[in-house]
């Protein structure tokens, strides 16, 4: 079974469900968790694209993600989520944090009991995979020994020129809406955690999202067990690596 902490608010559907679809569809399961046990809510922008002005097209979720999206918060388990207190990480094969940029994701990104569920999985050398802001998450999961549970592996994550244009397309009327933490980008803070700059990886300059079609598009970096991934753009071909390193184990 897969385990797939939420964000009670706020999380990027994309991100969240295309991985989810993918592998329910090859027969895994999911346990879903929030902090109250209570069913989460996606970033209602990216559903609708209301608000975003003339940047929708671009910047709110495509009809395949709202679509993947619904269909998992109708299944059973997504209804019925555990809270995050009562996650016991051994009685699951792998973990998968989804992104989201919106602020109702700090509580999730914040979370000491997710941070420790984290460094039991590196522990385990357990299948772990983050997209996004999901990368951020894993840097602030700390180690016995003080250091992330980063510190010397090779990843990525949510690049600081996307998060900058987001931001400044739509400042004038969203405020920081796309600046998670205004004073930070998620690729500072993941870079200092690693072992060395070098470590991180960006990947070629994301311009087109991918799709199952077109995984070209689509960029990951996969570290033994450690899978991550950017951006929305990122989410068919994140899904089909992750697939992929679950076979293996």
């Amino acid at each position: 079974m897969i385990l797939m902490p939420m964000s009670l608010e706020d999380f990027d559907p994309t991100e969240a469900s295309i991985a989810w679809k993918k592998l329910q569809s090859q027969g895994y399961r999911f346990r879903f968790a929030t902090p109250n046990g209570q069913p989460a809510r996606p970033d209602p922008r990216m559903m609708t694209g209301n608000g975003l002005g003339i940047w929708k097209p671009i910047l709110n979720a495509r009809a395949d993600a709202v679509e993947a999206c619904e269909e998992m918060m109708a299944s059973e388990e997504f209804q019925n989520p555990i809270p995050y207190e009562s996650i016991r990480p051994g009685e699951y094969r792998a973990l998968l944090l989804h992104g989201g940029h919106a602020p109702g994701m700090r509580a999730y990104l914040e979370s000491d009991t997710l941070q420790n569920v984290a460094v039991d999985f590196f522990a385990r050398n357990a299948p772990v995979a983050a997209i996004c802001h999901g990368v951020l998450l894993l840097a602030r999961s700390i180690k016995p020994d003080g250091k992330s549970v980063l510190h010397g592996r090779k990843c990525t994550t949510l690049l600081k020129s996307q998060e900058m244009a987001a931001y400044r397309m739509t400042a004038a009327w969203l405020g920081t809406y796309y600046r998670t933490y205004p004073e930070t980008t998620c690729q500072q803070e993941v870079m200092a955690s690693l072992a060395s700059e070098s470590d991180f990886q960006s990947g070629p300059t994301p311009m087109l999202r991918d799709d199952e079609k077109r995984l070209n598009r689509g960029f990951v970096v996969r570290d033994g067990k450690l899978l991550t991934a950017r951006w929305p753009g990122d989410a068919y071909r994140f899904s089909g690596a992750l697939l992929e390193m679950l076979q293996e184990s």
